[in-house]
């Protein structure tokens, strides 16, 4: 066996050594989101910190170093040359953070996470906090570390979207917002009102469980290497490519929650679970950008789940599960009133049409935390106030407001905008499918098979062997265009709301 390749088979063990680690950190974060005791919070945090600082010892190791230098000229294979790439970027941004430092960061973020359940459950900002303010100048820090060109927001946003700027979302969001706010405002003075009544009344949580599970299954989603759970909020975690959970909220008078909820995460966890197998137990088997991740989950949410051709192939199902009152609800009436357009105060239950204005709310305020502009203790009454102006609605109080989503409490700045970014990727998906196939017939027919497996050609193999912009461009022959969403948009709901 030649150098290059024992160094090959050393390298392929210490990226396994770092899985191990890696895996036992994401079982953790699951336990810790959807089982844990309150009394263990304080001792899984320290657990959590230790496997991490273990993990950033290997990745910043004089031990990856010298694989990277003696690999990153020397092979001719694809998958290594990447991985090493892959290696190197993460050993140049993880050796700048000392050890201890990403540690004590590390627990703080697992603290955080309980504090904000605890402060949301009060609606008390004030108990989150001291909290919120260590994980931003924890952040602001980092960023600094790694440093920027431009805008110091740049730095945690490459993280999430590396390639996407804040000079490019300053250009891109506003211009969405506008075309957004003016279909607003034609449907708010359209005489067609969807009636959201006929969807209340109570659904038992088993029963949307069981058709949860149904359309999972149906969408390919395979639950021998994974799982649905129940949270406070919603996620999909990879631990390990054979070993992708789901989780969702219920909530017994509003079946929406969980049912569209579910397919969401089922978008994500189906990318997890298609990734090549060639890439398995490397840095690269994963998404590739947390925008990319959110264009499946929002394809499949929004693209499928909220089009009428999926209820024309799904009501019936959906009624066996559903309280005896839908026996009386049409079809037609159904589908208009699951995609009312409608003001919330909360990210998750919005519709598709004010969705980007949520996120858009939340950039504009970690932009301005990160740069300084803010204060932490600014931000209720700033967040009321966006809400005002780009909503119309005050939040009653700061449950509804800035506690309702986890991700700060998790220290994840720069995360938010790849939710406006990947519905945007998935309306540019979806125009270049429906050039390649009959989508609409696919989805009549609940044959999702054929679009599982486009996804999983031009996405999901990849995992991270592409970057993100460079998905946009191979899969679509075009850089990133917002107007795909808004004709998507313009179109559904000129139907709806007879514009």
């Amino acid at each position: 066996m030649g150098n290059t390749a024992l160094l090959e088979k050393d390298f392929h063990n210490l990226l396994k050594e770092q899985n191990a680690y890696r895996e036992a950190i994401m079982l953790t974060v699951w336990d810790m989101r959807t089982k844990i005791p309150k009394k263990g919070v304080e001792q899984r945090s320290w657990v959590v910190g230790f496997l991490s600082e273990k993990l950033h010892q290997l990745e910043t190791s004089e031990r990856m170093k010298h694989f990277i230098d003696m690999l990153k000229d020397s092979v001719d294979d694809e998958v290594m040359k990447k991985t090493v790439e892959e290696c190197e970027e993460t050993y140049e941004r993880n050796r700048k953070i000392p050890a201890e430092e990403y540690k004590e960061y590390v627990m703080l973020q697992s603290k955080s996470e309980s504090i904000w359940q605890e402060a949301r459950e009060k609606a008390d900002f004030s108990l989150f906090q001291p909290y919120l303010e260590d994980l931003v100048e924890y952040n602001k820090k980092f960023a600094n570390y790694w440093g920027y060109d431009e805008n110091i927001y740049d730095a945690l946003l490459h993280e999430y979207e590396p390639g996407v700027t804040t000079k490019m979302l300053d250009k891109v969001f506003p211009e969405l917002r506008n075309s957004l706010t003016t279909l607003v405002e034609k449907i708010n003075q359209s005489k067609t009102k969807p009636d959201p009544a006929i969807l209340s009344g109570h659904f038992p949580k088993k029963n949307q469980e069981a058709f949860s599970v149904e359309i999972l299954k149906r969408m390919g989603y395979d639950f021998a290497s994974g799982r649905l759970d129940e949270t406070i909020h919603p996620f999909a975690i990879g631990i390990n490519m054979n070993d992708v959970r789901v989780t969702t909220r219920y909530d017994e008078e509003d079946f929406r929650m969980a049912v569209f909820g579910t397919i969401h995460e089922g978008g994500h966890a189906l990318y997890e679970q298609n990734i090549s197998q060639k890439l398995r137990s490397t840095p690269l088997a994963t998404g590739t950008s947390m925008g990319i991740h959110e264009s499946q989950s929002l394809f499949w949410e929004n693209f499928i789940g909220r089009n009428k051709s999926f209820w024309e192939s799904h009501y019936d199902l959906f009624k066996s599960y559903a309280p005896n009152h839908f026996g009386h609800v049409s079809l037609d009436n159904f589908y208009q009133a699951v995609n009312e357009v409608k003001a919330s105060f909360i990210r998750i239950e919005a519709d598709e049409l004010t969705y980007p204005l949520h996120i858009m709310v939340r950039y504009e305020l970690e932009k301005a935390l990160i740069n300084g502009d803010i204060h932490v203790s600014d931000l209720p009454h700033l967040w009321n106030e966006k809400m005002v102006d780009y909503l119309g609605i005050e939040p009653p109080s700061d449950r509804e407001g800035v506690l309702q989503d986890i991700h700060w409490a998790g220290g994840d700045f720069g995360y938010f905008p790849s939710y406006a970014l990947g519905y945007m990727y998935a309306a540019q998906f979806q125009h270049t499918m429906e050039n390649e196939l009959n989508l609409n017939e696919c989805i009549a027919t609940g044959n999702f098979d054929q679009i599982r497996q486009w996804l999983t050609a031009n996405i999901h193999q990849y995992g991270k062997m592409k970057k993100p912009l460079e998905i946009i461009k191979d899969v679509t022959n075009e850089q990133l265009n917002p107007d795909y969403l808004v004709s998507y948009l313009s179109k559904k709901y000129t139907d709806i709301y007879n514009l």
